[in-house]
């Protein structure tokens, strides 16, 4: 059974008992930590310890990680119906570990109080999100369909500004970013949250995995950007 039919499945105004997707969503959450966690200590240990890791950090090796980043999310988007539940995490944990080399960057540009006041203020939204687009009764899909078009015009003017550099088109761009993020933070979980009852009345334990291992993916992504227009709409540089 594939994530899409999985969600084809459940109509969004079925009311979605806790007890059935408990289970899924548990881990769906504790893959996202771990995945978290592995992004932080990773992002730490490199910035402590630049000296080491200089003759890696260059232009060129961003670039491939960059690339290499792309091709696992868009990957694992295409790929997931095909994959193993393992071949699925393991894809998840490689992506968070090359977003941690990346992010050890974010140390050297602010300090560590700005960075600090970032997380919590993006786990503080996240998790009032993430309880808005479970408990919801609201379908969310129309203001998902939004939420992407809006990032698609996100994007497009972040590629502008790389070469107008301008503050005042920055700063739009930053409070967008957050209004976006946070906003897919509660659709996301809404989809997430069919997708586990969808997989749990099944009884697929397949299924349930890679849902588990999805979910955490998608709502990591969130956080992550979430996190980052924060710090930059907020952090103090060095």
């Amino acid at each position: 059974m594939s994530i899409p039919d999985l969600l084809k499945e459940q109509p969004i105004e079925t009311e979605v008992p806790y007890s059935v997707v408990r289970p899924v969503l548990s881990w769906v959450y504790i893959w996202m930590f771990f995945g978290l966690l592995a992004t932080s200590v990773i992002a730490w240990t490199v910035a402590g310890n630049i000296e080491v890791f200089a003759q890696y950090l260059n232009r060129g090796t961003f670039l491939l990680l960059f690339i290499v980043q792309i091709g696992i999310a868009i990957g694992f988007g295409a790929a997931l119906n095909r994959m193993s539940p393992s071949l699925a995490t393991v894809l998840f944990m490689i992506y968070s570990a090359i977003t941690g080399f990346v992010f050890s960057v974010i140390f050297l540009v602010y300090d560590l109080p700005s960075i600090s006041g970032a997380f919590i203020s993006t786990a503080a939204l996240f998790a009032v999100m993430s309880v808005i687009g479970f408990t919801t009764q609201v379908d969310l899909t129309k203001l998902g369909g939004i939420l992407i078009m809006g990032l698609i015009g996100l994007i497009i003017a972040m590629v502008v500004n790389l070469f107008l550099n301008s503050g005042v088109l920055g700063l739009i761009i930053n409070i967008i970013g957050v209004i976006i993020f946070t906003g897919l933070a509660a659709f996301d979980t809404q989809k997430i949250k069919r997708l586990a009852y969808a997989a749990a009345q099944r009884g697929d334990e397949a299924a349930q995995t890679k849902v588990s291992v999805y979910g955490a993916f998608i709502l990591y992504l969130d956080f992550i950007n979430l996190f980052l227009f924060i710090l930059r709409l907020t952090g103090r540089r060095q």
